[in-house]
């Protein structure tokens, strides 16, 4: 149960990045011993708002009252001081260095390794999270990486924890162990606020939730005595529908679209991970999964599927029965191919150009005389309404007409960038994290979009860290686990157990698909 005593207060809590109010007039409070929910769609305020409580960014006006004294929070390591931490969803450790090297980097006193190494290694075993401080960062899993995250923060003895998206690179089995600790800091009295899209985990560990929508507070509740679609309705301000997902019955004896043949490649870095020998057949009608801990080959298998990275062997990869090893980006995608990155800008789209621009970037080598004309005149007339068409099939909501691609929250983008693939009506749809960090409503949408792409005699493919994603959407499902495939399971034999092995390391003739007694 949450305590009774508030530990932080905020009142009229605003943030203005020039003339839009990202945070405007925010009330929040946190009793001690109790996790927090903070709820919102993208660009809703929830980044704004953390930031400014652990003094990344400054208020314009508002105030932050701590056990109940006002305080001016100017850094983060005041907030540290004050007894604040935070674990970012994306890390900042330093892959050369050891766990313990890390840590230490983030300490103010000037305390020995040997000592940080000892005490982070004693923490990390009391609260069920192993960790071995000597380990180097660039060895470990993602699940491990996140480990340091935590027993740093733990070790400035923090009465507040932000957490933000700590599950979005897990296992099931991990997210589990990972539930136990926070019900352990809750039962010393700590306080979380948690950040979360996936809300079965907020109805699962919440005690309240805070809404925001358009940077005001727009509703408190007990997520317990929500449902995840009326908690989904409060962020969105509209019903969110539910994703179909229905059975194509012949995909099964379909034409392959995507072929992947005994594909093999290297490690590019110190750090990649090699792939190895992976095969795989993605038919006409069907969406095929592939889940996976962030680190284990996918990112290095999308640039290989891509073009981005070239194949030895041109039958390595092939689209709609041609081989396409040793053809890039352009030469793929005039085969009929659609890709889109997990990165949204730098490598999705570039941040200072127009949509239109980007438009036309993914569109002058496939659809040659559509958009670039004789002598290289550009067709501004074709792009803009291409681009008109993208905003209104995905529902994408943006500040000005043309706006540059970093102008738009991560949500809105997305679903522009995977707009921009679908609006060719591609046959092979390569998608690595389509829904990463994005709200219900957009997800759903996005989901639905590739199901129905599927549906229409297209071969889908998508990589993703999400398994309810995955669940709600594939035909099958297949494991990646450092550098290798495995066999994809039907959705009808795949379990969250099943799968959550696999990722883990489980050996596939280990994970049987029938009987579930023999998974305890």
């Amino acid at each position: 149960m949450a305590g009774g005593e508030t530990l932080l207060d905020v009142r009229g809590l605003t943030k203005v990045f020039g003339t839009l109010k990202a945070c405007d007039g925010v009330d929040l409070d946190i009793a001690r011993g109790e996790i927090h929910a903070l709820l919102g769609e993208n660009g809703a305020g929830k980044s704004t708002l953390v930031k400014m409580l652990f003094g990344s960014l400054e208020p314009n006006a508002g105030e932050i009252r701590w056990n109940g004294e006002p305080v001016r929070i100017t850094s983060p390591s005041e907030a540290r001081r004050l007894g604040i931490g935070m674990v970012f969803q994306h890390f900042s450790l330093f892959e050369a260095l050891t766990a313990a090297e890390n840590i230490a980097l983030s300490l103010d006193a000037k305390t020995p390794i040997s000592t940080i190494a000892a005490k982070a290694q004693a923490l990390s075993y009391s609260y069920g999270l192993p960790l071995d401080p000597y380990a180097l960062v660039g060895d470990l899993s993602v699940g491990e990486r996140q480990r340091i995250e935590i027993i740093r923060c733990l070790l400035q003895t923090p009465q507040l924890v932000i957490l933000d998206e700590p599950t979005s690179v897990l296992t099931p089995q991990e997210a589990d162990k990972l539930f136990e600790t926070l019900e352990r800091l809750r039962g010393e009295g700590k306080s979380i606020l948690y950040i979360s899209h996936r809300l079965e985990e907020v109805k699962r560990m919440c005690d309240r939730a805070t809404v925001l929508r358009h940077g005001k507070v727009v509703g408190h509740c007990d997520p317990r005595q929500e449902t995840a679609a009326s908690l989904a309705r409060m962020m969105v301000g509209t019903e969110v529908h539910a994703v179909v997902r229905s059975v194509d019955e012949g995909a099964g004896t379909a034409d392959v679209l995507l072929r992947v043949d005994h594909l093999n490649r290297a490690p590019a870095t110190p750090f990649s991970i090699p792939l190895r020998d992976i095969s795989l057949d993605v038919r006409a009608g069907e969406v095929i999964g592939i889940a996976g801990v962030a680190g284990n080959g996918q990112g290095e298998f999308f640039e290989a599927v891509s073009g981005e990275v070239l194949q030895d062997r041109a039958e390595a990869v092939s689209i709609r029965g041609k081989p396409a090893g040793r053809d890039g980006i352009s030469g793929r995608r005039r085969m009929g191919a659609a890709f889109v990155p997990e990165e949204r800008l730098g490598h999705g789209a570039a941040p200072a150009m127009k949509l239109s621009e980007n438009l036309l970037l993914s569109r002058h080598a496939t659809d040659p005389g559509v958009y670039v004309g004789a002598f290289g005149i550009v067709r501004g007339a074709a792009i803009s309404a291409a681009a008109k068409r993208i905003n209104q099939m995905m529902d994408v909501r943006k500040s000005a007409e043309d706006p540059p691609a970093n102008a738009l929250s991560g949500g809105n983008l997305q679903k522009f960038i995977i707009g921009r693939e679908l609006d060719r009506q591609p046959s092979v749809m390569v998608v690595n994290q389509p829904t990463w960090g994005v709200d219900a409503g957009a997800a759903a949408r996005i989901r639905q979009s590739l199901i129905e792409l599927a549906r229409s005699g297209s071969a889908v493919l998508v990589i993703s860290q999400d398994l309810d994603e995955l669940f709600e959407i594939s035909d099958k499902i297949a494991v990646m686990h450092n550098g290798e495939l495995s066999k994809p399971m039907p959705r009808a034999e795949a379990t969250y157990e099943k799968v959550g092995l696999l990722m883990g390391g489980a050996e596939p003739g280990h994970v049987h698909h029938h009987d579930p007694a023999e998974m305890a």
